[in-house]
């Protein structure tokens, strides 16, 4: 199975996704070679809600994804904490909307790192420390007591781009100092994108399987010789966005 941990249906908060526009952007997904992905949506998205709407009304749910054309779909949110750092999480439907009823209000106020591991250890979800190292929003500067409690790291496409593919070894070493997993997140947000980095796992349906493969390490991150010019791509059309939206 080829799994993408890190995406986003939306491109623009002022835009959100159609139906339409959601079932091409996983045909793109699959024929970029992926047969899942997770929907890892900023929380405070407006349509957050409204969109996990749409896929309950157009999708059949199987164990703990939807079925997406054969694509399995896995919910998940991205939410920033309060002292930098994006922290990607990824469980089953109803999991999702009970995390996000719980951590919207507090997340736009702020919400510390540690208080927010606490909440989720209540629930079953994995939980990915996204693009460790990015300059902007790292996660460096937490202590290692807070990083352990990741099931583990984003190996980040975009970072790839930006820093080289020396950042994949970076992000393996710093999984390994922690003992915890270091998995690829294309950070794609729209179709060129897919397929730059993903994860060869074994078939998983569920996220307590997805969460021993993790464990065991039972997969393998792949870095497409293509990452480059998907990014340049995906990166144009994303500003043509930004452009017209104004």
């Amino acid at each position: 199975m080829q799994i993408d941990f890190h995406t986003h249906a939306n491109i623009l908060r002022k835009s959100p996704i159609t139906l339409d526009e959601f079932i091409q952007k996983m045909e793109e997904a699959s024929l970029n070679g992926l047969n899942a992905l997770a929907l890892t949506e900023d929380i405070n998205h407006p349509n957050f809600t409204s969109f996990y709407d749409m896929l309950d009304d157009n999708f059949t749910y199987e164990d703990d994804y939807y079925n997406v054309n054969g694509l399995k779909v896995f919910p998940g949110m991205r939410v920033e904490v309060k002292e930098k750092g994006t922290l990607l999480i990824i469980a089953d439907r109803a999991t999702i909307k009970l995390i996000y009823k719980k951590v919207k209000d507090l997340q736009e106020k702020g919400i510390p790192a540690d208080d927010l591991l606490r909440l989720l250890n209540n629930y079953n979800a994995l939980k990915i420390g996204a693009h460790p190292f990015r300059e902007s929003n790292p996660w460096l500067h937490h202590s290692e007591k807070t990083l352990k409690q990741f099931d583990a790291f984003d190996i980040n496409g975009k970072d790839l781009y930006k820093y080289g593919h020396n950042m994949k070894a970076e992000v393996e070493a710093l999984a390994e100092q922690l003992q915890i997993g270091a998995v690829g997140g294309s950070h794609a947000s729209q179709r060129f994108h897919y397929g730059c980095i993903f994860n060869e796992f074994p078939e998983c349906k569920t996220i307590d399987q997805l969460r021993k493969a993790v464990k065991a390490q039972e997969y393998k991150v792949h870095v497409s010789p293509f990452l480059y010019p998907k990014i340049k791509a995906a990166n144009f059309v994303n500003l043509f966005f930004r452009k017209k939206a104004v």
